[in-house]
């Protein structure tokens, strides 16, 4: 089968022939006057050597999204399920499939698709044109493939409602791709039960990214004063509450956020040691150090400040804040896990600015451990996007 095509200029091409997924609309010389946006093209170097399918979207600054190396490939079903197999395969290997992410997008080479399982729920986020048209043809197969190993799936749900899919000339769409069903979900990760809200949480409902961050914090908090900012719906402070922390406070700009959080303390039977409370960060630090408050453990794993490489400037400002306060506010010899999940906040300006902040308050760093995402979110070499949340442990001394 042959598709249309669109022609590179020459010199470009440069993040694709690194083992990248994404072809730029300035990186484009020629179209095929026959190519439909959404539908797939053959991607030519300049001088017409044969470089991969993917998908093509005028709309789109990534205007061309590859699915396939191999010029000669057809993009049909069996092509799907190899890809859906392949990703289902990799994550029996690599982690706790009971709630994991199945398919992250690039990463999985099906990319603008993320597909997240939920104990007995999926729910899918399509944020391309090209893979959206696949969608349901992808969910199917996927279905299929759980049902071989004895995984029932009693819903689908699609929270395709991010804004990026506007920029793609695409409407957000949010709704049951099955019968409706209760989209509430208990989930059970690290020995901590929660409440997912697959219809109105954040993203897809719940962040599995940070699932083994989670855990890796535990070891700290046993007997532990523990303070949690940015909590969301309190998966941090859970996992340092169900591990023996003495108390634990988490704090969210969010009520709907606390709320979630204080029914998730119930669920555990943590509602005596574990309280959440409704505040901006960023002014509560101050006010507790100006009160002379002291914690063991602090985690700080806050949103994305920075989308874009336009604004890392000022997100660099609001880590280095976050940052220098939580040491603050640390015991000697206390415990700080703080984390980045911007991809545009790269590991090298992240380190930077934690260093710049001990420095400030004349501490001393001495590091745990350094992480990364859950094996579930793979990071794909080359495709820099897949790299994004970086996560430290440190333990914050006095000694200068």
């Amino acid at each position: 089968m042959s598709y249309p095509s669109i022609t590179l200029k020459k010199g470009e091409g440069r993040t694709l022939k690194s083992g990248g997924l994404w072809v730029f609309d300035n990186e484009i010389a020629a179209v095929s006057p026959d190519v439909v946006n959404g539908e797939m093209v053959s991607v030519l170097d300049f001088d017409g050597y044969p470089m991969g399918v993917g998908f093509y979207n005028h709309h789109s600054k990534i205007t061309v999204r590859m699915m396939s190396r191999h010029a000669d490939t057809v993009i049909d079903e069996a092509f799907l399920r190899r890809r859906v197999e392949d990703a289902w395969y990799y994550r029996k290997k690599t982690v706790d499939t009971s709630s994991c992410r199945v398919i992250f997008g690039e990463a999985d080479y099906l990319p603008g698709l993320v597909v997240d399982k939920f104990s007995d729920v999926l729910v899918v986020q399509s944020l391309a044109l090209g893979i959206d048209r696949l969608k349901e043809t992808i969910v199917r197969l996927l279905l299929e493939t759980l049902a071989k190993d004895g995984i029932h799936i009693r819903g689908v749900y699609e929270r395709s409602d991010a804004k990026v899919r506007l920029q793609e000339g695409m409407e957000r769409e949010k709704g049951f791709l099955s019968a409706p069903f209760d989209t509430k979900v208990e989930i059970v990760e690290n020995g901590v039960h929660y409440m997912v809200d697959v219809e109105d949480g954040q993203k897809t409902g719940f962040f599995l990214d940070q699932k083994y961050n989670r855990l890796a914090i535990q070891k700290l908090c046993k007997g532990a004063k523990v303070l949690d900012c940015f909590t969301h719906t309190g998966s941090f402070a859970l996992n340092a509450g169900i591990a023996g922390a003495e108390s634990v406070l988490g704090v969210d700009a969010s009520q709907l956020a606390v709320d979630q959080a204080t029914e998730n303390a119930k669920l555990n039977g943590l509602e005596n040691t574990v309280r959440f409370q409704c505040c901006d960060v960023f002014s509560l630090l101050p006010e507790l150090e100006e009160k002379g408050e002291k914690f063991d453990v602090i985690i700080l794993d806050p949103p994305a400040f920075t989308k874009s490489r336009s604004s890392v400037k000022n997100a660099t400002k609001g880590y280095r804040e976050i940052n220098l306060r939580a040491m603050k506010l640390l015991k000697d010899g206390g415990f700080l896990a703080t984390c980045s999940c911007s991809h545009f906040m790269t590991y090298e300006l992240f380190t930077q600015t934690i260093g710049q902040a001990a420095k400030n308050v004349h501490k001393r760093l001495r590091q745990v451990e350094y992480r990364t995402q859950s094996p579930d979110h793979p990071i794909l070499w080359a495709a820099d996007e897949s790299y994004y949340l970086k996560f430290y442990i440190f333990q914050v001394t006095n000694q200068y």
